[in-house]
């Protein structure tokens, strides 16, 4: 049975956040103190690093479930799909809808519940449940949805990707400057003509690495103690991602069988430019080999770190031929690989 992709659709949003729209912010050490540095300094380190320039955040009108709905909307429409035929909505994301101006995440009812009301589906057997996996949950959305089919369980699911970051962000940490808004959705089905999941491997450190990623207060002594923040150890998720990505990505390949000079693309999650960089050219180094050029497309530059919507917003540019020196063609095969808070990593081999 070929389980494949059978439809793609992304939402980002129209707001733009330039680098030095941060000049005038008071970034903060984690002590409270103030940094030695210049905020030009500290943008210019940040962008050297990372490779964002700007960032997009979503209206105050719309929520995680607004954009997920959106994106959706326009996968169902690719793939020329009835919704009253999915069976299931599933729907990645990490702190549910934040409102703007508020500090508490809303996940009653869950995300993907909100987006089946939004698409009117009336078929109740479309069951409709969350994901909640750091920024891999996409990719482990489509590892799932292929265990519902393969099983009998389902023929069509609805996955999404989708978070508003900028709304669980302390402004006086420099990292802040890292995450934005965006959400990505694909049609899941078995279908002869569609391409198929070759593989996929998953895999959660635990031992030491949970709280890579975690919840915590500001780093201004005087703001509110009580409201938290998304914060990271930037270093040690470096290592970690650099350790055991390449890792991941090559039991991934190997267990589908395909050499690695036919992999076209290398679609990864869109984190950080230097740390996907050494990603890619560790994971060659497994096979003793060089990078290829243009094997990696980028968007982090003008989209920041959207999480679990960074993979499905870069394979649906890719697929639609939106991004320069990066198109597909039938038979192609690319990596999907994401690595994140719990600490999570994953990869999918994909033929398209």
């Amino acid at each position: 049975m070929k389980i494949g992709i059978t439809g793609t659709g992304s939402y980002l949003p129209t707001n733009v956040t330039k680098n030095e729209d941060f000049l005038e912010h008071r970034f903060l050490e984690r002590n409270g103190e103030a940094f030695d540095q210049e905020n030009t300094v500290i943008i210019e380190k940040f962008k050297a690093i990372t490779g964002i320039k700007e960032r997009r955040y979503a209206d105050p009108n719309l929520n995680t479930s607004d954009l997920g709905f959106l994106a959706a909307e326009k996968a169902i429409a690719d793939a020329g799909i009835d919704k009253e035929e999915l069976d299931y909505i599933i729907f990645a994301h990490n702190f549910g809808d934040v409102t703007h101006g508020k500090i508490q995440g809303d996940t009653l009812p869950s995300l993907a519940t909100r987006v089946k009301h939004l698409l009117k589906i009336k078929n109740t057997s479309c069951v409709a449940y969350d994901m909640l996996f750091g920024c891999p949950g996409w990719v482990e959305g489509i590892i799932q949805a292929s265990a519902f089919i393969k099983s009998g369980l389902a023929k069509k699911c609805l996955v999404i990707g989708g978070e508003t970051l900028s709304r669980v962000i302390d402004p006086h940490d420099r990292d802040s400057m890292i995450y934005s808004d965006g959400a990505g959705a694909c049609i899941v089905e078995a279908d002869p003509e569609s391409g198929q999941i070759l593989s996929h491997a998953s895999q959660t450190h635990a031992n030491g690495e949970a709280y890579y990623l975690f919840f915590d207060k500001t780093y201004d002594q005087e703001g509110c103690s009580d409201t938290r923040y998304i914060k990271m150890y930037g270093r040690k998720i470096y290592e970690f991602a650099c350790t055991h990505v390449p890792q991941a990505m090559k039991s991934c390949l190997d267990e589908s069988g395909v050499p690695i000079d036919q992999v076209k693309k290398i679609l990864v999650h869109q984190a950080n430019e230097k740390m996907d960089e050494a990603i890619i050219k560790r994971f060659y180094r497994l096979y003793k080999k060089e990078v290829p050029e243009k094997v990696m497309p980028m968007i982090i530059q003008n989209m920041g770190n959207n999480s679990v919507a960074t993979v499905p917003i870069l394979l649906d540019q890719v697929r639609k031929g939106e991004l320069t020196d990066h198109q597909l063609q039938k038979g192609d095969v690319i990596l999907l690989a994401s690595v994140g808070a719990g600490m999570n990593v994953n990869c999918i081999t994909y033929q398209v």
